[in-house]
Order: C-alpha cells, then sequence, then structure tokens
C-alpha cells in the first residue's frame, strides 16, 4: 500500500490526538528530578490539575496506565475479604472486576446487558451491612455508556450507608463534566491518554478525606501503589521513585489548553460532537449501542452493525480506504460494533471528515445505508 498522504484519523477513544503544543513540551529536556525546578514544576502540577477533577483535595500521580490506578484505588482503601458491589456495564467494568477478585476482595457482581449504565436503584437494593465500597465506571469506554454519578452517590446516601465510592474516569476526565468533591466521589480513577491528550504513561487517583481515613486501616499488600510516601513526598514537590518528567511537562501544557479553553466549553465541545456523530449513526439507518437517552456518552459512540456484516471487517476497510482507525467492539461486543472516539484535541471539522470516511467506508463495505448520514452531523454542527 502506498504511503498514505495527509494526517492519519486517529478515532479511536483512546489514545487521543496529541496536540502540537503538547508534543513540544514533552520534547524540551529532561531537569534534575531531584532540584528546585523540579520541585516548582510538581507544586504547581499537583494545584492545576485538582479543578479537572472537581476536588479541592489531594491527586494523586504514578508513572502508569489506567489499570494501576485502578489498583490503587482498591489497595489503598480495602482489606482481603471486604465486600465490594460492581456492575457489569461493560468490558472495562469486568476487568476491573476481575483485579479487585485477583486481589482477595468478594465482589457482589451485578449483570448488566452493557447498553445501560449503573441503575442507581439497584445500588441502594443490593448494598449489604458489610459492603465496604461500590464501584462504578462513569463513562463505559467499550460501549459509549455513562453512568449517573451523582444519582449513585444519592442512592447510598439514601441508604444512610458507609460504603466508599470509587469510580473510573478514564475515558471521561476532561471530556465530560465530572466533579469529585460534589458527587461525594471518594477515590477518582484516570489516566493521561484520553481527553487530557497525553501519551500513555500516567495514572491518577483523586482521593477525598474518608479515603484517606480508610487507608490507616486497609491491609491489602500495596507498596509501589501506597499513597502515604507519594503524598509526603509531593509536600515538597517531589516523588518518593523517578517520575515521568517530560510526560510531566506534557501535562502542564495539556492542562495550560483545558483552561484556556474553559472546562465548560470543552464539556459543550465534546457533547455537540456526540449529538452530531448520533445524528450521522441514525440518518445512516443505523443503532447507537447505548440505549438511554441519559447516559450517551460524549467521549465515544459505540454502533452496532446489521446482522451479516462483520465490525472489524468494516473498519479494516475504513483504515485500508481513507486512513481512519476507528475503536473495535470488545468482548461480547467483538465483531458487532464499532467505535467511533470524538474526545481529546478535535474539532468540527475534524469530525466531518471522520463521518466522511467511514460513510464511504460503511458503502464500500457493504453496508446498506442512508448516504445522509453526513448530512444530518453537519446540521448539528452548524447549528449556533
Amino acid at each position: 500500500m502506498p504511503y498514505p498522504a495527509g494526517r492519519h484519523f486517529l478515532q479511536i477513544p483512546g489514545p487521543t490526538n496529541v496536540p502540537d503544543a503538547v508534543l513540544r513540551a514533552i520534547s524540551a529536556p529532561t531537569i534534575d528530578h531531584r532540584g528546585p525546578d523540579f520541585s516548582r514544576l510538581t507544586t504547581e502540577l499537583l494545584q492545576a490539575v485538582r479543578p479537572v477533577f472537581g476536588t479541592s483535595g489531594p491527586v494523586v500521580i504514578y508513572p502508569s496506565s489506567g489499570t494501576g490506578a485502578w489498583e490503587a484505588a482498591l489497595v489503598n482503601t480495602l482489606s482481603p475479604g471486604d465486600r465490594v458491589l460492581a456492575f457489569e456495564t461493560g468490558h472495562f467494568a469486568t476487568l476491573w472486576r476481575d483485579m479487585a477478585t485477583n486481589l482477595g476482595l468478594e465482589i457482589d457482581f451485578v449483570p448488566g446487558d452493557w447498553r445501560h449504565g449503573v441503575d442507581p436503584d439497584a445500588v441502594g437494593a443490593r448494598l449489604t451491612p458489610d459492603t465496604k465500597a461500590v464501584c462504578v465506571v462513569h463513562n463505559e469506554t467499550s460501549t459509549g455508556v455513562t453512568s449517573r454519578v451523582a444519582d449513585v452517590r444519592h442512592a447510598i446516601d439514601e441508604a444512610g450507608h458507609p460504603a466508599l465510592l470509587l469510580v473510573d474516569t478514564v475515558s471521561s476526565l476532561g471530556s465530560i463534566d465530572y466533579r469529585h468533591d460534589e458527587w461525594g466521589v471518594d477515590v477518582t480513577v484516570s489516566c493521561s491518554q484520553k481527553g487530557l491528550m497525553l501519551p500513555p504513561g500516567l495514572g491518577f487517583n483523586a482521593v477525598s478525606e474518608k479515603a484517606l481515613r480508610a487507608a490507616k486501616n486497609a491491609r491489602l499488600p500495596r507498596s509501589y501503589w501506597n499513597w502515604e510516601p507519594i503524598l509526603a513526598a509531593n509536600q515538597r514537590g517531589f516523588f518518593p521513585y523517578t517520575p515521568p518528567t517530560n510526560l510531566l511537562y506534557g501535562l502542564r501544557e495539556s492542562l495550560r489548553l483545558l483552561t484556556e479553553e474553559g472546562l465548560d466549553r470543552v464539556f459543550e465541545r465534546h457533547a455537540r460532537h456526540a449529538a452530531a456523530t448520533r445524528a450521522a449513526v441514525r440518518a445512516w439507518g443505523l443503532e447507537v449501542l447505548c440505549l438511554d437517552e441519559r447516559e450517551h456518552s460524549a467521549a465515544l459512540t459505540a454502533v452496532l452493525v446489521p446482522d451479516g456484516h462483520d465490525a472489524d471487517k468494516i473498519r479494516e476497510v475504513i483504515l485500508d480506504r481513507f486512513n481512519v482507525s476507528l475503536g473495535a467492539g470488545l468482548g461480547r461486543l467483538a465483531g458487532r460494533v464499532f467505535r467511533i472516539g470524538h474526545l481529546g484535541h478535535f474539532n468540527d471539522v475534524s469530525l466531518a471528515g471522520t463521518l466522511s470516511g467511514v460513510q464511504m467506508g460503511l458503502e464500500l463495505a457493504g453496508v446498506p445505508i442512508d448516504p445522509a448520514g453526513v448530512t444530518a452531523a453537519l446540521r448539528v454542527l452548524s447549528h449556533d
């Protein structure tokens, strides 16, 4: 295949496109991670990152993936045999459940159809006296469904239950409105390569006072993930291990970009792109996976393909012909859906180009569609 001219359209739901300004920041010379310049950088970052989480409390930064931040949330707050309430909202909720099981926790796993988020009513009904924590994936990256975290917390509070609330925001942070403090979340898990517009390599825990108290009595083994030495070193602007200096340069720049645009505008932009994408899908005559209008993701849209068609073959045609990468169906959705990521460093014209590539690819793959999809999306994008 000849070299494809023009830029590659990376429309998977993460890792996402990295802004040029962030790439330039990452390329700066590495500095001494025990020196005063690094201390100032860390002190600045630990304050600047808090508004993205919606917290005034500490945010722990790890050199890790989001999977590492999952483990940190569990091992810092829980003990062997503790009971955790979790919900089958998709592939990543299932993986988090598997990790918790492997760590020696007892999991009450509420089954789901992968087309709905967490049912807040089910939270209150499934809590038991020995439930220690509730685990929720805010935006399920495998399905394009966003759970209503504030309603989940309300259900826990209505039950008068002391359970911790642990929330995965891997594909929602910096893309979808999220409020750690206001919603009473105890540990928020996230990572760098999605709404924060960075390469993979940084994991995050935003931590409540209640979670810090729980950590004093938690007995799951922890060393690298232990909050205590990290928070102590952070007081002086340092880390208890070699930090990812150049990724921290990039984080400073990505936070500057988010602040400059304004988080409210960032969330509105993502919501508009999601609405335009859904308009295209429906005009094509295809089905969006998410079934609840209150739970449509602003970060990605999962599209069901008609019976008799293979979503992976469709993705292959779109990549080969138009240099557009789409997300695969994961787990039970393999071959049944493709996912269009519309998060991070992304604008209206980029979305229009993406949807044009998808529409042409669907037609080439023999999927029966109405070619009005792109036009429907453009109507949404051009509406003031």
